[in-house]
């Protein structure tokens, strides 16, 4: 990483430090600076823009082969020049296409080169043999003085294949003495092996049959010990002098080097560095030619697949460890499921990827998505640490038709969440009704807050009434949306968005303030009791019991007329924070109620401690009251002793969901005080509300 922003100067500096020993030149050391500098500012320019590089890296290139920089180490020496200095410039995506490009330009320019040198051989030939007539014997020398210290290697065959001679740099190349190499290829087609694609046997068939006087193309062959050997070949037709085919000349140059660099950063730029699985942009790559797929009905699948608590490994034990465990994760999706033709890939994180391309339907996609996770599943011992990991899953299943990259992959990302959502260490399908639900809650939670600053909110109230004598004691104040779109929407529709989003903080003093303004106009001749629900992240809030005390103020309504109810678990467990703010509260002169009591601690006991008014149970606690034959002996005996307790600790039972009149008589009996639901009133606008308080009055 440089320790300063590099200048032109400065890079031809260092790239001429680096290259200057890997090839002869003529040039001083001043002189091979000014001739870089141009080429090093382009370099720099070109990780500050968007364009593509291929220009820049021809340029780059044909500086080095004009300055005789030919030796395969002159690029690899470049190309590290190029990480070290400007790796901290771009972005790795910019600086790996720029190294790519300075590669490829590199080796056009050397190819640019070698044709002219093989053009200027070739017109040579053609000289020699236009004057052979005259001076047979010069013509000779000179074509054997080329043809013999020629770097190139070359190679004369006859139509049929057969090679009759070969220069000493072809010997070389590929291992061979001049008789034995002749020998060797005394039958075989040297300059079109058998093991060519069928599309290259075309352009040797237009040359032998005259039709083209050249073709070029890059090839793999085999030296004599067995080793493989990429060449850049040219195959060029000498003529008779009527001009009918009559010898193949090959020109050969070795470019194994320069191939094996191009591969690996081909491979680089398409694999994940850390596990080498195949990375986002091969997967897009694949899933688009996939989808490309011209049979209509045929279907793609997508198993898109997070580690269970990875971060949790990377915080406690390390990142090295949890490189670790990626590689092994890796390892073992690949073992498990490449070998049934399915794409894994790493999409970046923790996360992997299964391409299944043409899946018979979503039973097939289910399988890879359970073999993932058994493999994952398998315990992993990092570092001396036994790690038991497990994954998630989404599966997605598609037609190819109608359906694009961009909407596969948001539906497979849906799903993970899914699949996390409903417990981890499982896999979860693609719904669209659930996706489409997803979709409005989303749009629902994004219209929240500008739905409170508009006042879209409004407050109902239903009826507490004493079980006694079914006098109206009060009112639990429940807050509403009048959405533009979708009309009157109840709490379950957004409470739990707000609790996600924390709007439900505001939204909840909004409510607190409104129900307490509106509850000024009750008649209180009997101390009417107003209560009204407090969230868990309200009663989190260091300012609640001052915001409790200052709405109380504004509004004058009396400490001792307002009931807040808590959920069960937001105050129940261990001493700290919850129970310093109750008793703040309780302090303030209002009176405290556990809301659905029995869905969580359930511990009666506990209560003792705390400055609890009121009990309200759970509607679960209903169920056994609306049995068809009458109500449950059971659940009345557990309603009769949750109810009996709690009045021996002096504490309030209120039942919500009553419904029948059956109900409000069984809990009447049990000796429960207050009850609330449908078989009194629904909730109601407030001034539907004062006709039932003023009957109370």
């Amino acid at each position: 990483m440089p320790t300063s922003e590099p200048t032109a100067a400065r890079l031809a500096e260092r790239w001429a430090a680096v290259v200057s020993a890997t090839s002869y030149v003529s040039m001083t050391r001043t002189e091979l600076v000014r001739h870089l500098t141009e080429p090093a500012g382009q370099l720099i320019a070109a990780l500050d823009t968007d364009e593509p590089a291929d220009g820049v890296g021809l340029d780059v290139g044909e500086a080095l082969v004009a300055a005789h920089f030919t030796h395969p180490s002159s690029l690899g020496r470049t190309l590290e020049m190029v990480e070290e200095e400007l790796g901290g410039r771009g972005s790795e995506g910019r600086l790996t296409a720029l190294r790519t490009a300075v590669a490829v330009g590199y080796a056009q320019a050397l190819r640019n080169r070698t044709l002219a040198e093989q053009g200027r051989i070739y017109a040579a030939a053609l000289v020699a043999q236009s004057e052979a007539e005259e001076a047979r014997w010069a013509s000779e020398a000179r074509f054997q003085a080329v043809f013999a210290e020629a770097a190139i290697g070359i190679g004369i065959g006859r139509l049929n294949g057969r090679l009759i001679d070969v220069n000493r740099a072809l010997c070389e190349m590929f291992g061979y003495g001049r008789e034995e190499f002749l020998l060797h290829h005394t039958t075989a087609t040297f300059f079109q092996p058998p093991s060519d694609a069928p599309e290259a046997w075309q352009e040797y068939h237009d040359l032998w049959s005259g039709r083209r006087d050249n073709f070029r193309t890059e090839k793999p062959f085999r030296r004599g010990d067995g080793a493989e050997i990429w060449t850049d070949l040219v195959v060029s037709l000498i003529r008779d002098k009527d001009g009918a085919p009559q010898y193949a000349v090959g020109m050969i140059e070795d470019i194994t080097e320069r191939h094996r660099l191009q591969t690996q950063l081909r491979h680089q730029a398409l694999h994940d560095p850390l596990t080498d699985l195949p990375n986002r942009t091969l997967f897009f790559d694949r899933l688009a030619l996939a989808l490309a797929d011209p049979d209509p009905e045929a279907r793609v699948g997508v198993c898109y697949l997070d580690l269970d608590g990875f971060k949790a490994v990377n915080d406690t034990l390390g990142h090295d460890v949890g490189d670790q465990l990626l590689r092994t994760v890796a390892g073992r999706l690949a073992s498990r499921l490449h070998p049934s033709g399915h794409l894994v890939a790493r999409m970046g994180g923790d996360e992997f990827v299964v391409l299944v391309e043409r899946t018979a339907g979503t039973a097939e996609l289910v399988r890879v998505a359970e073999a993932a996770l058994a493999a994952v599943r398998i315990p992993v011992r990092v570092s001396g640490h036994a790690l038991k990991v497990s994954a998630s899953v989404g599966v997605v299943d598609r037609t190819v038709r109608g359906t694009t990259v961009a909407e596969l992959m948001k539906a497979a990302d849906t799903t993970l969440y899914w699949a996390k959502n409903d417990g981890r260490d499982r896999w979860a399908v693609f719904d669209a009704d659930r996706h489409a639900n997803d979709v409005s809650r989303y749009r629902l939670s994004a219209q929240l807050p500008a739905a409170l600053s508009r006042g879209e909110f409004l407050v109902e109230y239903q009826p507490l009434v004493r079980l006694d004598d079914a006098v109206v004691v009060g009112a639990e104040a429940l807050v509403r949306w009048l959405h533009p779109d979708r009309g009157l929407l109840g709490p379950n529709r957004f409470i739990e968005l707000a609790e996600e989003t924390g709007l439900i903080v505001p939204l909840g003093r909004w409510v607190l303030r409104e129900a307490c303004q509106q509850a000024q106009d009750w008649p209180d001749s009997h101390g009417l009791l107003l209560s009204v629900n407090v969230a868990p992240r309200q009663l989190q809030e260091s300012t609640i019991v001052e915001e409790v005390k200052t709405i109380l103020a504004e509004t004058g309504l009396a400490p001792e007329s307002l009931q807040l109810e808590l959920t069960e678990s937001s105050v129940m467990g261990p001493a700290g924070q919850p129970q310093r703010t109750l008793r703040a509260l309780a302090d303030l002169g209002v009176r405290i109620a556990i809301d659905d009591f029995g869905t969580g601690y359930s511990n009666l006991a506990y209560l003792r401690n705390l400055p609890v008014h009121a009990l309200k149970l759970a509607g679960s606690f209903m169920s056994g009251l609306r049995a068809p034959g009458g109500p449950d002996p059971v659940d009345q005996e557990i309603l009769g002793a949750v109810i009996g307790l709690a009045h021996r600790l002096k504490i309030t039972v209120i039942a919500e969901g009553v419904e029948t009149a059956e109900q409000a008589a069984s809990l009447r009996e049990l000796g429960c005080d207050v009850a609330q639901g449908w078989h009194y009133a629904p909730a109601l606008p407030p001034e539907l509300l004062l006709p039932h308080l003023r009957r109370a009055s």
